[in-house]
Parts: C-alpha cells; structure tokens; sequence
C-alpha cells in the first residue's frame, strides 16, 4: 500500500470511527454528568468495574425505564418475553444511529465481516436466520457436543499436567488454562490446525470489543485489524477445507445444506466466524470468572468437594451472577406498547441480562453465590428464542469439566492478586487474573 493510500486509509477509518464512536462516546459522557444509565454504561469506567448500582437504578424506575436514546430493562420477566417477542428484530450494525451518521458508516464500513451485521447469525431474523441456524443445528448437535466431552477432558487434563510438570507456582490462570481450553476444543471443532490457534486467540481479543458502542479511536483500529485478519484466515481456512475435508464439524457445515441449498462463502464465513469468536471468548470469560467466584467463597468450594453432582448446577450459577454476555438490544419493528410505555418503530430497548439474572423477584439474595441454588438455570445468559445461543450445551460441558478438574488438580489454588478486568461492556470476564496453584493433588494411575 503506497502513503497516499495509507492516509486515505487512515482518514476513511476515522470518519468511520466518529461516525460509529466518537459521536456517541461525546454524548454518552455528556449523559453520565447527568446520571443517564445508559451513558454510564458505555462511558463510565467505575460502572464496568461494578454495573450492579446502574441495575438498581434501572430496576427502581420500573420495569421498563427510557432514558433519551434508548429504553433500558433489567426486569426478568420483560427481558424474558422481548427476547422471543416477533414485535422486536435484533440489531444491525449503524441501523440505529441518525441518518446522517448512518450514511456515513455505510459508505465508509470495509468489507470486512462484522458480528453485527448480515449475514451473521446475531443480525439477521427469519427467514434467512432460519435457514442459517437450520444448518449449524444440523451439524452442531448435542450428541456431537456429547462425543467431545471425552476430548475436552483430554484436553484439561494435558493443559494441567503441563502445568504440573512446569513446576511453577504462581501463574495467569486466564493466560494459562482458560484461554487454552476452550480455544483447543473450539479449534478441533473447526478444523484449526494447533499452529494456527494462537492466532484465531489473538484475532479474538482485538474484536472482542467489536460488540460494544462508544469505542475509542485505539480500540477500535484494534478492533478493525482483528476482523479484518479473522476474515482473511477464515476465508483461507474454508477454501483449504473444501479442497481438504476433515473429520470435524466445520467440514460438515461446508458440506451441509437445507433442502439443497448450501451457504455461500460470505454466509459461511459470518457463520464460522461467530461460533468460533463465541465458542472460545465467551467461555473464557465464564472460566476467569467461576475461578475468581470460587476463590472468594471458598465454603462454596468446599461444598462442590463433598458433593461434586452440584457442578452443573454451579455453572449456571456462575452464569447468572457473572454473565459472559451482560446486554443484547432489540429494535421496535413497529410501534407497540411494552410495560405501558408506547415504543416508536426503530426505538431500541436494552435487555440488560446481567441485571434480569439478579431480579430479586425470581432470585432469592440475588447477589450471594449459591452453588445449590434450585432455580439458577433460569439465568437468561444465553439469550433466548429463535436467538438462544447454538453453544450453549459446549459452553456448559466446557466450564464444568474445565473447572472440576483444575480445582480437583490443585485443590489449595489461591489469589496472587487482583485480576484485571476486560475493558469491555457487552462481555464481561478476566483479562489476567494471577492465582497461586498450591501443591497439585495425587492422580491415581
């Protein structure tokens, strides 16, 4: 690329980003001087560190509350039924921005795929989204998440024996076993050769933000370069599996089609791409943050050691109270009336899922961790109807094989100090999060 194109480069990006951010980063401070909870949320680093204030404040104005953009619901009920509600489509990436800004991002947006834009699973509704989803489910099965059970807890078990055998003491538990994990049976899933899997990780830390709105101008070149590269190797890597095809899912989902009609190569990479992305960073996030929960309440541990049938339950706990994903938005596809407040066509209502998995009316002591808690797999982490995430049967088989097994290995891990949370809205989880592993138990032969 020659200078001239470099600058054209650079400036095209940065209208983008005041388009897409910088407008919004400027209104959103502007909203938090004024205790606008939806400002807070996007532009106030003290509510990223702990959003349960801003949930408070959303839950005592009612169960829906409108702030000036947008309408906001932490109820459980009201995120309950919009999330399967016909009324309300899903997002699409500068739909909802103001016309002017809105023809802006299009005519400066790259060609590079985007999680919130056509034809990825998040953003499209019937009927594509119903063919899409009709064949990942074909291939993305539970019996097929069952038969990988046996490789996920190969895979934990090798990634703690490397621990073991390395004879350290102290390490980035994100770093060194929950990213590892579920990128290796995410990889294995899809055909990621292990000298490609580095990379698919680094890609998924520069575009995890990409969810969020009011990015910086640093972030969100990051975010670009990420998918731009996630593209390009995805593009690559399906063209080598239909000339190569593999005894893995991806190969199937290439292969698969719905009544004749297969995806195309666009559709296919949108697809690919989103259970890859989700598969390992939403499950990374679960792992940092099941360890940090059991940590802090070692009697909850405790109880997991004397009766481990509770692990299952223990994951969807860990779900409700720290939620991977902590808001989806749906759109008004026409006016309608939710919780007495008429909605105009266009108008988009937040469904705070991190703040409906702490309703108080469906959770007792919503904020304690209760690892027996009877109803915690009424959380609303995965979403629901027709956009109820593909992964969730995985994310549930990972965390809790994931889990058990690196607390039976090493039964005295500890804190080394405080973590460093991502610097992220919709996703929430650990970046680092130093622990000290303690002597490893004795595996019997």
């Amino acid at each position: 690329m020659s200078v001239l194109d470099q600058v054209k480069d650079e400036a095209r990006s940065r209208v983008r980003w005041v388009a897409m951010h910088g407008f919004i980063r400027f209104i959103a401070k502007r909203g938090v001087k004024i205790n606008d909870p939806q400002a807070k949320l996007i532009a106030d680093p003290a509510t990223r560190e702990d959003p349960k204030p801003v949930y408070k404040q959303i839950r005592d104005n009612g169960t829906l509350f409108d702030s000036r953009v947008v309408s906001l619901t932490v109820d459980h009920r009201v995120v309950f039924d919009l999330l399967r509600s016909d009324d309300f489509r899903t997002v699409i990436q500068g739909a909802n921005l103001p016309a002017p800004l809105r023809a802006i991002e299009k005519r400066t947006r790259t060609s590079a795929l985007h999680p919130l834009a056509p034809p990825s699973l998040l953003s499209v509704e019937p009927p594509s989204h119903t063919r899409y989803r009709k064949v990942v489910s074909s291939v993305f099965t539970v019996r097929a998440v069952n038969q990988m059970r046996d490789r996920l807890q190969v895979t934990a078990d090798q990634l703690l024996d490397e621990l073991v055998a390395s004879g350290v003491g102290t390490v980035d538990i994100v770093d060194a076993y929950c990213a590892k994990l579920p990128v290796a049976v995410i990889s294995d899933i899809l055909g990621v050769p292990p000298e490609d899997r580095d990379r698919i990780l680094k890609f998924g830390e520069l575009a995890a933000p990409s969810l969020d709105f009011g990015l910086t101008w640093t972030q969100f070149r990051l975010v670009e370069k990420g998918l731009q590269g996630f593209d390009e190797w995805l593009a690559d890597h399906i063209e080598f599996l239909r000339a190569n095809p593999g005894d893995n899912l991806m190969s199937e989902l290439i292969a698969s089609s719905d009544d004749g009609v297969f995806l195309d190569d666009r559709e296919l990479r949108a697809t690919a791409g989103l259970v890859l992305a989700a598969g390992f960073e939403t499950t990374v996030n679960l792992l940092g943050s099941g360890i940090n929960l059991l940590i802090n309440n070692p009697d909850q541990l405790a109880r997991l050691f004397e009766d481990p049938s509770l692990w299952s339950n223990a994951v969807d706990e860990m779900l409700r109270l720290e939620s991977p994903v902590q808001m989806t938005a749906r759109v008004a596809k026409h006016p309608v009336e939710v919780e007495g407040h008429s909605l105009a066509t266009g108008r988009t209502v937040v469904c705070v899922l991190a703040g409906a998995n702490r309703d108080p009316k469906v959770f007792d002591d919503p904020d304690t961790f209760d690892v027996g808690r009877p109803n915690a797999n009424k959380h609303l982490s995965f979403s629901g109807g027709r956009h109820f995430c593909l992964g969730a049967a995985l994310a549930r088989a990972e965390s809790e094989v994931g889990l058990r097994t690196l607390f039976e290995r090493f039964p005295d891990l500890s804190s080394a100090g405080a973590g460093v949370k991502r610097d992220t809205r919709v996703l929430r989880g650990f970046l680092t999060l130093p622990v000290h592993l303690g002597e490893p138990a004795t595996i019997d032969a």
